[in-house]
């Protein structure tokens, strides 16, 4: 028996840092949106112990990955004994802001309680997913949330009427930049490592409005700052994307993937035409519906 999964993406639509806490971790605010861009899971049930193969040579196939991370601990959670080969079939980019490797780690909890027959609640499932990474509960469902804590509390929210219709433009630049390095940076900054809370709220509520322009003028990331610093390309990427049309930039997550917002299908695709014009073909580009 196997199970066969999509394992999607997202963007930060806001992520505000609210300050340090004691734990070592930082408190902050995120509004998170589904993108459909997927990697695919395979899963069969085969042998003993855990296997898992990966279309990305670079990524590790060992105990260092999410899937394997995540397979590990359902296993022991549930109690199974039984043996998993699992594959990834990698099209996300990897340390991108995306979040696919928290997807990934998500997709695969899901697939596993689904091919073992749902020996775990979904109250086990979130509290594992969690254990795995402050993003990876979020993709423990489909729709935009509002994520607070670390992370880890997540608020499903309706689709956002100021997206209807609208798409991104999705811009890797072949490059990452580690999600520890950015956090750790923002203690050169300041203003964005204590944020002033209510930012998400805010969007929320515009978003809600259905004003596209109004929300994308209220976009916000904290990262960025760390971010910008070591790699002005990123805000040279955002200036032109806001020059040529774009109803919103930012950076999502801790980057170094950048987005633009565009009001539909043919105004998104104007602009990967001009950006690429502008900066050539060697970034990853994908146009996709909000």
């Amino acid at each position: 028996m196997q199970v066969e999964k999509h394992s999607g993406c997202k963007v930060n639509l806001l992520l505000n840092i609210l300050g340090r806490r004691a734990d070592g971790f930082h408190e902050l605010e995120t509004v998170m949106h589904p993108i459909p861009v997927f990697d695919r899971l395979t899963i069969i049930k085969e042998g003993e112990g855990i296997v898992l193969t990966c279309t990305n040579p670079g990524l590790p196939t060992d105990s260092r990955n999410l899937v394997y991370q995540a397979a590990a601990q359902f296993l022991a959670t549930a109690q199974i004994d039984q043996g998993v080969r699992l594959h990834l079939e990698k099209h996300i980019p990897v340390s991108a802001g995306l979040g696919g490797g928290s997807a990934n780690a998500a997709t695969t909890l899901m697939a596993m309680n689904e091919l073992f027959d749902a020996p775990l609640s979904s109250d086990q499932l979130h509290t594992l997913a969690a254990s795995l990474g402050s993003d990876v509960p979020f993709f423990l469902q489909t729709r935009p949330a509002l994520a607070t804590g670390r992370g880890e509390h997540i608020r499903s929210l309706k689709p956002f009427p100021a997206l209807h219709g609208a798409f991104f433009l999705l811009i890797h630049p072949g490059f990452g930049i580690p999600t520890a390095w950015a956090y750790q940076r923002l203690a050169h900054f300041p203003g964005a490592l204590n944020g002033k809370p209510g930012r998400a709220q805010n969007l929320i509520t515009l978003l809600d409005q259905a004003k596209l322009e109004s929300a994308g003028a209220a976009l916000y990331n904290s990262l960025e700052a760390p971010a910008f610093e070591k790699y002005p390309l990123l805000r040279l990427f955002q200036e032109f994307l806001l020059e040529n049309g774009a109803s919103g930039v930012l950076m999502s997550g801790s980057g170094s993937s950048t987005f633009a917002l565009a009001g539909d299908k043919s105004k998104a695709e104007n602009l990967r035409e001009r950006f690429k014009s502008r900066f050539g073909n060697k970034n990853w580009l994908a146009v996709v519906p909000a």
